[in-house]
């Protein structure tokens, strides 16, 4: 049994959970997500809580135990509290900045990149400490995103410029050995 997928989920006050068969619908104070899930995996609520089951022990049924109890809990951390991911930027001359909603990477190219947040999506961007945040409520969309800006300048290993996650461990590699031919 998966040790993810036996674990009931608690719904909080605040939040509305459907089931109709194979569809759930969670509304709450950030917003409404709607999914499908695979009919070979059964979805209950009783007394406030949220459990997820499976028929039998096949490798794919298994997989999807798991995975559907981790979904379920994303889409109602998801709109109660809302999901955020921080991306942080080294290097002379990088900079980035708010455009009213749009998102304005200046990292060394000969023009100013433009990202456009999509639908249930925000930016904000602290200077000062060089950090970009990108908002939502879609676990699955805010990391998405937050990829898409990382691509942007991804961090070079020798001097570790560019773009990185907060926390993300950066591995370095040694210059030249400073030894020549003779």
């Amino acid at each position: 049994m998966s040790r993810i997928g036996r674990l009931p989920i608690a719904v909080p006050a605040g939040v509305q959970v459907e089931l109709n068969g194979l569809n759930v619908k969670v509304k709450g104070p950030k917003g409404a997500m709607e999914r499908n899930f695979s009919p070979l995996i059964d979805v209950a609520l009783e007394n406030g809580l949220i459990t997820v089951t499976r028929h039998s022990d096949f490798p794919a049924e298994r997989a999807l135990h798991g995975t559907t109890r981790a979904l379920l809990n994303n889409m109602i951390r998801g709109v109660q509290a809302g999901f955020e991911r921080i991306i942080e930027w080294d290097g002379v001359g990088y900079r980035a900045e708010m455009s009213g909603p749009n998102l304005m990477l200046f990292m060394g190219y000969s023009h100013p990149i433009t990202m456009e947040p999509p639908q249930n999506v925000s930016f904000a961007v602290d200077v000062k400490i060089r950090q970009i945040k990108v908002m939502g409520f879609d676990k699955e969309q805010v990391g998405q995103v937050a990829a898409d800006i990382r691509k942007v300048r991804p961090v070079e290993p020798y001097l570790g410029k560019g773009m990185h996650y907060l926390g993300e461990k950066i591995r370095r590699k040694a210059g030249k050995s400073g030894k020549g031919k003779k």
